[in-house]
């Protein structure tokens, strides 16, 4: 009864808070998702319920983001036609320079913080510098999967902030960004404006109307021998299995070198599962690609899976934020998130203008919300200033995402910084970190200045 009980928490949770999106209008002005509105609820109740509240309501809730997580990212290329190298450069590479330096540069202002002031003043570990890029170009969902990481690197208490930061992130993105579009609406920058949609209670309320509903996917085999869904999610259990057999590989490789079975470092033995799942997602798409007539896979479906796998993902990790853990760090806490904020809007107000080569704005906000949220924050920043998707900005958008998301925003750099700060110090990331930012800037500088993509 206890898994039931466990499950049926959550259910409620993910119901009511849609329901509370549907009917608050400041929760529509702000376009939270849902999730993070039931996720907010959820530890609204465990804090006043305390002890109070059955165990079993909230059983398991701790360890279901490090499970989710990897679902969501063995998910991420299944279906998906990858188009050629060349292509995807031509169409996104000063986007994709500009997120880079925008991803880096999150590092190196969280990692720049805590030793120059963050430490000195509040004696924190030297992981407190990333809290930043975890939460906000990880979001919940790297924040949650960290969690086993953060607990072998004997510093549980980061899963808390990273999780709070995420949270602090998208409000942020969506309430800054709003600030950004406007100013640059009055100041002329933005290429096509129009007016939106933003009265419709419809896209408001986030719920479609009967004769505007969209199709979540596509059955590509027929129910009298399996059901697409669990073909799918049979598909998704490969790659995870494939990401597992290369992590194990990894790690029994470490355990070869001399010393290191005895050593208390721990670098693939911490590293955590869910970047080798994306691999292991895109092992399976290529082996489909080559050699099946037919594709079994829809990448609608598949968005289905991960996106449901999502949700339950952030409900559980904000509802398990400890709180006493913030309240005891909440002034470096505050000054590390401020200063992700303004590194994000510094990127917009000048850095975009002179890095991206046309509807420069639009650009830059698509990638304000989505370093400091998740991809669909981005594209609702972007759909405020362009609706009807008149410039280019929204194909510059995706075709970067495919290059990015594999190394930054949760994917293989995202995790790995975590153990180069632990093992190496936070000197290090902050050197790799504006090398990076200054070898994007000659890339850009030498073959992408004035270019168009």
């Amino acid at each position: 009864m206890t898994v039931v009980m466990s499950f049926c928490g959550l259910c409620l949770l993910v119901a009511f808070g849609k329901f509370l999106r549907v009917k608050v209008r400041l929760l529509q002005a702000l376009y939270l998702p849902s999730s993070v509105i039931a996720g907010l609820l959820g530890l609204l109740v465990v804090q006043l319920c305390g002890s109070h509240l059955p165990a079993a309501w909230t059983a398991g809730w701790g360890k279901l983001p490090g499970l989710l997580i990897n679902v969501v990212f063995a998910a991420l290329f299944l279906g998906v036609t990858i188009p050629p190298l060349a292509q995807i450069w031509k169409r996104a590479a000063p986007q994709l320079a500009y997120g880079q330096i925008v991803a880096w540069g999150q590092y190196v202002v969280g990692v720049a913080l805590v030793l120059v002031l963050l430490k000195p003043l509040f004696n924190v570990s030297s992981l407190f510098g990333v809290v930043v890029p975890v939460g906000f170009e990880g979001g919940h969902g790297t924040a949650g999967g960290l969690g086993p990481t953060f607990i072998e690197l004997n510093w549980s208490e980061g899963v808390d902030f990273c999780l709070a930061s995420a949270t602090a992130g998208i409000i942020s993105a969506v309430v800054v960004g709003m600030v950004l579009v406007n100013w640059a609406i009055r100041k002329g920058f933005v290429a096509a404006h129009t007016t939106t949609s933003s009265d419709d209670p419809y896209a408001l309320s986030g719920v479609y109307p009967v004769d505007a509903r969209p199709e979540a996917g596509r059955q590509t085999v027929s129910p009298s021998s399996i059901d697409a869904l669990a073909l799918h999610l049979a598909v998704v259990g490969i790659a995870i299995l494939i990401g597992l057999g290369l992590r194990q590989g990894l790690v029994w490789l470490e355990l070869q070198i001399p010393g290191m079975a005895e050593s208390n470092i721990k670098i693939m033995r911490a590293f955590p599962l869910f970047p080798l799942c994306m691999i292991g997602g895109l092992i399976v798409q290529l082996c489909v690609t080559r050699f099946a007539r037919v594709s079994p896979i829809d990448h609608g479906l598949m968005q289905r899976l991960g996106g449901t796998a999502l949700d339950f993902l952030v409900v559980a990790a904000i509802s398990m934020i400890r709180i006493e853990v913030i309240a005891k760090n909440w002034a470096p806490f505050v000054i590390i998130v401020v200063g992700g904020i303004l590194w994000n809007v510094f990127c917009v107000t000048w850095l975009a203008r002179r890095m991206l080569p046309n509807c420069w704005f639009e650009r830059a906000i698509a990638e304000m919300g989505q370093s400091m949220g998740v991809t669909a924050t981005g594209l609702l920043l972007l759909r405020a200033v362009d609706p009807e998707s008149k410039t280019e900005a929204a194909s510059a958008f995706g075709y970067k995402q495919l290059l990015h998301e594999p190394f930054m925003g949760g994917g293989l750099w995202t995790s790995s910084a975590v153990l180069v700060v632990a093992h190496q110090g936070g000197g290090v990331v902050l050197a790799i970190g504006a090398g990076a930012i200054a070898a994007w800037l000659v890339v850009w500088r030498l073959l992408l200045r004035g270019g168009k993509s």
